[in-house]
């Protein structure tokens, strides 16, 4: 078992507005934490139990209050905090509540009812009156001890024309009403100031926007008053249609001629209600296709470089300007001096350097390489003088031409993995040679390289060479 604080909301201020369970949290509680500003008196003494330690929260801060809720952690003791109204709006529950949490403690909120439901009764008004208000809008005006957050402002919210519940704003009659106007709010705005409401002296006053400063100074009213503001306060009313016979739902049916008179009701309320002005529709534009878009695009681009050529010449006719009026001012010595320096900038732009320079010069018949093509082994390769060409271009050319070659073959005729050899008018004479058996004949295979590549090369050997090779001529005399 450990500790327990329960937050309980006292109500607006009468003893007898206490929830039960609220009254029931102060007769358990060993210490009762209340404001005696806030709550009646009478509330406290009719439901504490006599032993039970009082302490009043007005005269005590947050710490001294934590330091109530660590002696009853480590005591297991009950505490009832009381607040006023309603705990959950302006109460400073939250960071009671989280250092009650810490500790360990058990914590519990009992909410209460607040000053603005109380004043709503008081006056005998409903806050949300059908067709009129549907909403209703809690705050107070900024500035104060505790700051509003962005955007929080009573002029924004009074913009929205429904009921509004302020709080804490009675010192500052004059701003608010500054605050409303600003948010539209028209003159004859109704408006209920409640003082004390629920107290022995209460004070209800109900006026009107205009008169709203004037009304709270004569009446000297600047703590525990409550503003209802709002066309939902003024006298009578629209039907709520949760209750006509006409209206059905779970636990009831309609009446049939009542259900037909409502609707009729609700058409002839539209049909009366002005139409607010509908904005004209903007005219349908096509959807661009592909072509425009490139168009447009091509259109930008030379519009672009239109403009930047007409800031180019600008840019040049300003500086020829400034030179011009440079020259008129300077003497002719000057003037011959910078002529010549501008004349050494333009020869040194105009000038190829570096790899520029290189790549312009040009290249010595001698030093140019030579690409040699061998039709005939026999015959003395001629040089070919070609304009120099890369690696690249080199190994192109060499692949697209046919390169007669004439390789040495073994002595040995009866291998198998020999070259095979084109025929020749010679072996064509020879029927000898060509009725060997497989086995003597030479098979063609591809190299490695050839396979790898996946090139083919043409063999070709003239009948020249082929007879006057010392292999040919050792074949004739086997065959």
């Amino acid at each position: 078992m450990t500790g327990r604080v329960s937050f309980v909301g006292a109500g607006p201020g009468a003893a007898d507005l206490i929830t039960l369970r609220g009254a029931r949290r102060i007769a358990e509680a060993d210490i009762v934490v209340w404001a005696a500003s806030l709550v009646d008196p009478e509330c406290i003494r009719e439901h504490a139990r006599p032993d039970a330690e009082l302490v009043d929260s007005s005269r005590v801060t947050h710490e001294d209050v934590l330091e109530i809720y660590r002696r009853a952690a480590a005591s297991k003791l009950k505490v009832a905090r009381v607040h006023s109204g309603d705990p959950a709006l302006w109460g400073a529950v939250q960071e009671q509540y989280d250092g009650c949490e810490r500790l360990g403690l058990d914590v519990e909120i009992v909410p209460g009812v607040s000053a603005f439901s109380a004043a709503a009764a008081v006056v005998g008004r409903e806050l949300t009156i059908p067709e009129v208000a549907q909403s209703v809008i809690l705050t107070r005006l900024e500035g104060g001890k505790t700051p509003m957050p962005d955007g929080e402002q009573i002029r924004e919210f009074a913009r929205h024309g429904t009921t509004m519940a302020i709080f804490l704003s009675a010192a500052r009659t004059g701003q608010l009403a500054e605050e409303l106007r600003a948010g539209g709010y028209a003159e004859d705005t109704p408006i209920v100031v409640a003082y004390k409401v629920t107290w022995p002296d209460e004070l209800v006053l109900h006026t009107t926007l205009g008169e709203l400063e004037a009304t709270v100074k004569e009446h000297k009213l600047w703590r525990h008053t409550l503003f209802l503001v709002g066309q939902a306060l003024r006298a009578g009313g629209t039907r709520s249609r949760l209750y006509h016979a006409g209206h059905f739902h779970t636990f009831r049916k309609a009446d049939p001629a009542a259900r037909r008179a409502l609707r009729a009701e609700t058409a002839g309320s539209r049909a009366e209600a002005p139409k607010a002005e509908e904005p004209e529709p903007e005219p349908r534009r096509a959807k661009p296709t592909r072509w425009s878009l490139r168009a447009g695009r091509a259109g930008r681009v030379a519009a672009r470089v239109e403009a930047g050529r007409v800031e180019d010449a600008v840019a040049a006719q300003a500086d020829a300007t400034a030179a011009q009026d440079d020259a008129a001012a300077q003497p002719a010595s000057a003037a011959a001096a910078w002529s010549a320096v501008h004349d050494w900038q333009e020869t040194a732009r105009n000038t190829p350097r570096g790899a520029k320079a290189r790549a312009a010069k040009p290249v010595p018949a001698e030093e140019q390489p030579a690409l040699h093509l061998v039709e005939n082994p026999a015959a003395e390769p001629k040089p070919l003088n070609r304009p120099r060409t890369t690696v690249a271009a080199a190994a192109t050319a060499t692949r697209r031409a046919s390169v007669n070659v004439s390789a040495p073959e073994p002595a040995e005729p009866a291998r198998q993995d020999r070259p095979e050899t084109l025929e020749s008018p010679e072996s064509a004479e020879q029927p000898a040679a060509a009725t060997r058996p497989a086995a003597q004949r030479p098979t063609a295979q591809k190299s490695s390289a050839q396979k790898q590549t996946g090139q083919k090369q043409t063999v070709q050997k003239s009948a020249k060479s082929r007879a006057g090779s010392p292999s040919a001529r050792a074949r004739k005399r086997n065959g």
